[in-house]
């Protein structure tokens, strides 16, 4: 939602950075008001020049500073200050503003000024937020809105809200704060009278309810920002969003409507961003009712667009969609081309996403820095002299010491040379001992077997457990000579044991051309039904792969069942003199059967694990089994992921107020 709260900015740039103008130049006046009126005077010319010339603003704020540091006009060196640190944020380096807005901050602190003070400190936040540091950035927004709270204004308030807000909606776990603060936000908004404020917040709060699940909320909220917005900049979000709605209800005429709406008023206006995605909502009705070729002529219009733009998290969602739509039109070679591109741009992003993160720990060193070179600028002289002289006590002590560790180090060098060499031949002892023991047991019974010499069996409410099995391996098995049996099948569990560790999913072991891994132990981890899940396509997809080498090589497939079920086991150690680690129960059983039972190329899953991912794969039923002291089990193939849309406003962006 990044474009929405940067709309929501540049409303409250315009209204909410009144107060320091009081009068123009006139000859008449005394040279008191003259000089106040002239700070006054820069600041306006100042905030003028924000959003076409930075540099020209920074330079007026400078003078005014310098103006009202000379008449001791405290007021107008803080806002001096203030907009100094808005024209370096237009120009995005947020070091040399966070540097001047919290200088403002401390003179409206000294003031008492109130208002000022809950301006800067949610500009201060919405910085923070930017660069990925949350806890400041809400510690500063919630501060902001305590103090708004109490003086009544609504503007700030609003102002306020909306960076929380934002903030609060980065993580899912938190959508429901978010979008507290956004309805808190709505009825203000209203007060205020702005369409584009009402229309944006209205967006949000329909969006976060979409993502919910709540169509009927959601669609009370789209159809609101449509009434207040028209058919402005901002209207296609709306409309996609109404559009998704009725797709996901099955009312796919109304969905197309809505969609070709908003794509009319994108290009009236030209904006391109607004297309793409009103594009490949029309793309997604056209694909839900299997008309593949239409679907795939406004796919790759957007696509088109998306590259243009370089807007790499919309060719995500493209190449993703494309790839299944020919993959459903029987074109595996579009298909296997698009899953390529899809490869790429992920890598692409992920390189942008560690970016970032590098990014803000150098802002947060670079800041650090600044601050310490402040501290150290600021420090009494008799401080500094004090500090001079104790460094020189301490050098002379350095090197007294240096004298006394080397004669000492020279009598224990010859004992030093011959222990250091015993030493290394043990430590490389020890290290190769305990890799090989990690490489049998997880860390949690390898540590425990170390330190206690034991291993407790434990108890697990919630594992995951996966089964692969070769179909007809003792056929190939027969018609291939041992040491390329072996080769090939060494390569595929090699293959397998990296997708798992990716995943952070425990190998149990191989049992001939089995291999059987669990999620969520020793350590448990709440998402390890997904993770299971997602290794076991994987799986698939690399058996898919290497099946393909082999049939240009004219050699039969390694056809490849996979099974799932998750439930409750008993884990430990069983053995002395050959450790293994194992797991026991119905559940183990279950696996095995859903993966005996299944078909090679699928994922053959219990009702128990459907139940737990339905929300994220489209899964097909294929009936019931029998097991013993259980009863019949439902199975189901997983066919596909999800395509879940990404909001656009509040998860990617924050609010500065001016």
């Amino acid at each position: 939602m990044k474009q929405k709260v940067r709309i929501l900015i540049a409303f409250f740039l315009l209204v909410a950075s009144g107060g320091f103008a009081q009068k123009p130049l006139e000859e008449t006046d005394i040279q008191i008001k003259e000089d106040t009126a002239s700070v006054n005077f820069l600041l306006k010319k100042s905030k003028d020049k924000l959003g076409t010339s930075p540099d020209s603003a920074i330079n007026l704020a400078m003078q005014a500073k310098d103006l009202a540091e000379k008449i001791n006009y405290d007021q107008g060196k803080a806002l001096s200050l203030k907009n100094v640190g808005l024209g370096y944020y237009y120009q995005g380096k947020y070091l040399e503003t966070l540097d001047y807005w919290t200088q403002s901050l401390a003179i409206y602190e000294s003031l008492k000024d109130e208002t000022g003070i809950a301006n800067l400190q949610n500009n201060i936040g919405a910085v923070y937020a930017d660069q990925g540091d949350d806890a400041r950035a809400l510690d500063y927004g919630l501060r902001s809105l305590k103090i708004s709270e109490k003086l009544g204004d609504k503007l700030r308030i609003l102002s306020a809200l909306n960076t929380v807000a934002s903030i609060y909606y980065a993580k899912k776990a938190t959508w429901d704060t978010a979008l507290n603060y956004l309805l808190r936000a709505l009825p203000l908004a209203e007060e205020l009278g702005n369409p584009d404020v009402i229309g944006g917040i209205s967006e949000n709060i329909g969006e976060i309810y979409y993502d919910k699940k709540d169509d009927a909320k959601a669609m009370e909220y789209y159809k609101k920002a449509i009434d207040v917005l028209g058919n402005t900049t901002n209207a296609p979000f709306a409309y996609n969003g109404v559009g998704k709605i009725y797709r996901r209800k099955g009312n796919t005429a109304e969905a197309l409507k809505y969609h070709q709406t908003a794509l009319a008023i994108s290009e009236k206006l030209d904006n391109k961003l607004h297309m793409v995605r009103s594009l490949e909502g029309i793309a997604n009705v056209y694909l839900s009712i299997n008309d593949l070729r239409t679907a795939l002529s406004y796919f790759g219009k957007a696509e088109t667009l998306a590259t243009d733009l370089k807007a790499n998290h919309n060719l995500k969602d493209l190449y993703q969609e494309m790839a299944e739509a020919y993959e459903k039109a029987g074109d595996y070679k579009n298909a296997f081309a698009y899953q390529t591109r899809l490869n790429n741009v992920k890598d692409t992003l992920f390189n942008e996403l560690t970016e970032r993160k590098l990014g803000a720990l150098q802002f947060e060193f670079d800041l650090e820095k600044k601050q310490n070179e402040i501290s150290l600028l600021t420090k009494d002289k008799d401080l500094q002299a004090i500090s001079i002289k104790r460094q020189k006590l301490a050098k002379n002590a350095f090197m007294i010491g240096l004298l006394l560790a080397f004669t000492i180090a020279l009598l224990i060098f010859r004992s030093y040379r011959i222990k250091a060499k015993t030493h290394k031949i043990l430590d490389q002892q020890k290290n190769e001992i305990e890799n090989l023991l990690l490489n049998i047991l997880p860390n949690e019974v390898a540590h425990e077997l170390k330190t206690t010499g034991r291993s407790t069996p434990r108890q697990y409410e919630s594992v995951s457990v996966m089964f692969t099995d070769f179909k007809g391996f003792t056929t190939i098995a027969d018609k291939m000579a041992p040491d390329s049996l072996v080769k090939e099948l060494d390569d595929c569990f090699i293959a397998f044991d990296g997708i798992i560790e990716k995943y952070k999913l425990e190998k149990i072991k191989t049992i001939g051309d089995s291999y059987m891994c669990a999620g969520g132990i020793p350590t448990p981890d709440e998402q390890h039904v997904l993770k299971i899940v997602k290794a076991g396509l994987e799986i698939q997809q690399y058996v898919n792969d290497y099946n393909k080498q082999r049939h240009e090589k004219g050699l039969e497939p390694w056809l490849v069942r996979i099974g799932i079920h998750v439930g409750p086991v008993v884990a430990g150690v069983v053995g002395k003199k050959k450790y293994a680690y194992d797991i026991w129960g119905s559940t183990v059983n279950i696996a095995s059967r859903m993966e005996s039972n299944g078909e090679p190329g699928k994922v053959n899953i219990s009702s128990a694990t459907h139940e737990l991912i339905k929300d994220y794969y489209e899964c097909s039923y294929r009936g019931k089994i029998s097991a013993k002291n259980i009863g019949e089990i439902d199975m189901y193939f997983i066919e596909h992921e999800y395509t879940i849309p990404k909001t656009l406003l509040l998860k990617e962006g924050q609010g500065v107020e001016q």
